[in-house]
């Protein structure tokens, strides 16, 4: 099966179009999204109901709990606390509802799904090689998809105690071979990009050779930008867009 994988829209509703008009080009069977579906960009209640169409899987992130109330803001960034309570404030009914059932951890196709880390599925920023190495330990499967960091990244564990894990940031048409090892694989970010690259980023996964290509699309970042400055939001979560950081 052809899957695509994507991450932290954040209420980017021109990301998320540009993300999902390439993975229906590519052809894939099933969209999984690995959380954060709400929170910074100016458009969530249109994100959650396109993202509850096209995505047969979606997890929970801290962005997505912290906006019906499951988690505390306390720790948020300034900008991000902010988002937070402009967007309890404007979503609708139905929006809440939905983001209440989703969970930050599932398994699909025997494959680890999970927000932030299998240690910590909320939190846990997944950005070295120690914390590959104890993500790697706690998961149960062979390959994990992860979120939560904003960065696209590939972690690889081949099946032997003699060797650590290896990896680094995944570009644009990197592709890798999933046939042995144990892997950690994060898209990047479809809505807030933090790795340099503006550009919306999703995963292409198949199942059954199993491989993994990185993608990046370009899309209306003006527009995202614009929408964020006429909400009200911090001027910062509008500039950010523009520069991938």
């Amino acid at each position: 099966m052809r899957v695509a994988v994507i991450s932290d829209v954040h209420s980017n509703l021109p990301a998320l179009e540009a993300v999902l008009d390439a993975t229906e080009r590519a052809g894939v069977d099933e969209t999984w999204c690995l959380g954060d579906v709400v929170g910074y960009g100016a458009e969530p209640d249109a994100c959650t109901a396109l993202v509850a169409e096209r995505c047969e899987v979606c997890l929970a992130g801290n962005h997505d709990l912290a906006v019906i109330g499951a988690i505390d803001i306390a720790s948020f960034s300034g900008p991000a606390a902010a988002a937070v309570r402009w967007t309890r404030e404007r979503i609708g009914a139905d929006t809440a509802a939905w983001l209440a059932e989703l969970e930050p951890t599932a398994t699909r196709e025997g494959i680890g799904l999970f927000h932030a880390s299998p240690r910590d599925p909320v939190w846990e920023y997944v950005l070295s090689f120690e914390q590959a190495e104890a993500g790697l330990d706690a998961q149960e499967q062979r390959i994990g998809l992860i979120g939560h960091s904003h960065v696209a990244l590939y972690f690889n564990r081949p099946h032997s105690s003699r060797h650590r894990a290896d990896g680094g940031q995944a570009v644009d048409g990197d592709r890798f071979d999933l046939g042995s090892g144990e892997w950690l694989l994060n898209p990047g970010s479809a809505g807030q990009p933090r790795d340099g690259d503006p550009r919306a980023a999703w995963l292409e996964l198949d199942t059954e050779a199993p491989s993994a290509r990185f993608h990046r699309v370009e899309y209306d970042v003006a527009t995202a930008a614009a929408a964020i400055l006429a909400a009200g939001l911090p001027p910062a979560l509008a500039a950010r867009l523009g520069v991938g950081r």
